[in-house]
């Protein structure tokens, strides 16, 4: 009897060691350092079992052992479901670090950045050919309906549905910057806001700028004077579609639509781009400013004036201004654009801005 015991005891502490010496050789082989050699994107797709995935990470160069991977989601200790999406993998990820990762549901952030002054044509044609992005556009989007920003997205998110986070972040700006604007506006509600926000968004790109360009359109509503903004008067006939690379001619001021502001009073029917913050926060809060009209100033800015006189003085400059450029392009016999070449002010800073 006493034989048998000792014959038990035997065989327990031998299957003790071996289990010992299984979990130590199988910690070992799962926490060395992978073969990956350098940091890469991996896609793990949806409804995808540990064999597949192990198959994937083995020709992804990620693991050496597919069994290996099996067994390791087999026997965790703590197991969690592994997340479909794009994973950023380290070099030499070891076996355990691999899982902490599949189930940690860390996914690549990308990023699409839609800038200021974009039409909603321009940003859906952006969203449209971003390749990590699925499905189709089905949504119905306006003028001025989405907020230019940018937005952080993972791997086969819905077009849709960035559009909408846009859509859904302009109506939060709007809302707020509403519910804070100046008193005495002589604007009837948020749309109108918008609208003199777009405005203000093309017809500068200098930051500090727009509250005062904000308000020279404020005073020239106040006073029933016409607005006489290129930038609308571009749209009228571009309907932001396509590209304006030209200037206006005389002709274009007198068209027949009604975003031509040198013909209609007040403001235009709609947005003629997607504003910024800082555009939408100007136009609801604009400088404490009595000037009128504006001007290019030759530097990238624009010289504001209170007066007529003050502002016929700021045009006679600017187009002094024109004449030496032309006269230098002329000398240097350097075609437009090339190395050398003098530089012009952006479209919509080389005009005389609105004129009573």
């Amino acid at each position: 009897m006493l034989s048998y015991f000792r014959w038990v005891l035997f065989f327990v502490a031998l299957f003790v060691t071996l289990m010992g010496g299984a979990l130590w050789l199988g910690n070992q082989l799962l926490g060395a350092s992978g073969p990956l050699d350098k940091t890469k994107n991996i896609v793990i797709p949806r409804g995808a079992g540990p064999q597949t995935m192990a198959k994937l990470l083995k020709e992804e160069g990620v693991i050496d052992h597919e069994r290996l991977f099996r067994v390791a989601v087999m026997i965790d200790p703590t197991p969690k479901p592994i997340k479909a999406g794009e994973y950023e993998v380290p070099a030499h990820i070891s076996m355990l670090g691999l899982l902490d990762l599949l189930q940690s549901g860390k996914q690549v952030q990308r990023r699409l950045t839609v800038v200021e002054g974009m039409t909603t044509p321009e940003v859906i044609d952006l969203v449209k050919n971003t390749p990590a992005l699925s499905g189709e556009i089905t949504l119905d989007l306006k003028e001025g309906d989405l907020l230019p920003e940018t937005y952080f997205y993972s791997r086969d998110d819905t077009r849709d549905g960035l559009l909408m986070r846009m859509k859904e972040a302009m109506d939060k700006t709007l809302d707020e910057a509403w519910r804070k604007r100046a008193a005495g506006l002589p604007l009837a509600n948020r749309r109108e806001a918008l609208i003199l926000a777009s405005i203000v968004e093309k017809e500068t790109a200098v930051p500090a700028e727009r509250p005062k360009v904000a308000a020279v359109f404020i005073n020239r509503l106040r006073r029933r004077m016409r607005l006489e903004s290129d930038p609308t008067t571009i749209f009228g006939i571009t309907q932001g579609k396509v590209p304006f690379n030209r200037e206006l001619t005389r002709a274009d001021l007198q068209s027949n639509t009604p975003y031509n502001t040198y013909v209609i009073a007040g403001l235009p029917p709609g947005p003629i781009c997607n504003p910024g913050r800082a555009s939408i926060m100007a136009a609801t809060n604009p400088a404490r400013d009595r000037a009128l009209w504006f001007v290019a100033d030759g530097q990238g800015g624009h010289a504001f004036a209170t007066t007529l006189a003050e502002h016929n003085r700021n045009v006679e400059r600017w187009r002094q201004i024109q004449r030496e450029r032309a006269e230098q392009q002329m000398q240097s016999q350097t075609p437009s654009g090339a190395p050398g070449a003098p530089s012009l002010p952006p479209p919509g800073q080389q005009r005389p801005a609105p004129r009573p």
